[in-house]
């Protein structure tokens, strides 16, 4: 159950703006991509203040909590309740007793993760996690992986309004679920979110990025053993993708794709 109280921000905000085109200066009226922090609030207290876009944040918070590992299954989180503010969006959400004393035992200070994943943290130790090991029997076609890239494409309408946002999908049996975001981990926590209450990981998750570290990272932590993006992976993705199981797919667009790890789940 999920409770909004007051107003959540617009997605997007028109602002005045100078269109300089051969040296010939004109006015005109740009629509950007509203962004805005989201402080996200376990059991009354506060864990981590993410720059997001103020939309599917139930999703997000859902897909934060898992990809985290703050909780291990859906029904661990209990409540969610948006609260808007004049300098920002409060997520209150309520997870169980022994998830929360958890919690309190590793809490880190993770504000201001849109850019990486890893600001905040308090050392070297705590930066590169452990990744989780993923079991997954799935196989697609490489014209699937290619179709669902391009079905992602297609369905952004916050960034072909804006030009500044990042997408994140789930396709699987022809059919994608797609989220939409400023920062490109925030996609995809949305979309695991969105994702979450559905027992299937088969299919594959894209991503209108390069695939990071912690793409890779948050896709092992919910079960996903297909990951593609529509750019490079660093090598520090691929060696994490190769140690957790997950098949890794860059560069895919139009009819070419490069796999860099456990290739054997996709069929050519």
């Amino acid at each position: 159950m999920s409770t909004i109280t007051l107003a959540i921000p617009a997605t997007t905000q028109p602002l005045g703006a100078i269109r300089i085109d051969h040296g010939q200066a004109q006015p005109r009226t740009e629509i950007l991509a509203e962004e805005t922090a989201v402080a996200l609030v376990y059991n009354g207290i506060s864990h981590a203040v993410m720059m997001a876009s103020p939309l599917d944040l139930e999703d997000f918070a859902l897909g934060f909590s898992l990809t985290e590992g703050i909780i291990q299954k859906p029904g661990e989180l209990l409540d969610i309740e948006l609260v808007a503010a004049e300098n920002g969006i409060t997520v209150e959400i309520q997870i169980t007793e022994q998830r929360f004393a958890q919690l309190k035992q590793v809490r880190r200070n993770l504000a201001g993760r849109t850019g990486c994943g890893l600001c905040g943290q308090d050392s070297l130790e705590s930066a590169i996690r452990p990744v989780a090991q993923v079991v997954n029997p799935v196989c697609l076609a490489h014209q699937d992986v290619l179709q669902a890239m391009e079905r992602l494409c297609a369905l952004q309408p916050l960034n072909n309004a804006t030009g500044a946002a990042h997408a994140a999908g789930w396709w699987r049996d022809g059919q994608i679920l797609v989220r939409e975001d400023v920062g490109r981990h925030n996609a995809l926590d949305k979309v695991i979110g969105a994702a979450a209450r559905t027992v299937a990981r088969d299919g594959v998750l894209v991503i209108s990025s390069r695939a990071s570290y912690e793409i890779v990272h948050k896709a092992a932590a919910a079960g996903f053993g297909i990951v593609a993006a529509i750019s490079a992976p660093t090598a520090l993705a691929v060696r994490l993708a190769r140690e957790a199981g997950v098949t890794l797919v860059g560069f895919v667009r139009g009819e070419r794709m490069t796999i860099y790890s456990h290739d054997g789940r996709i069929v050519r």
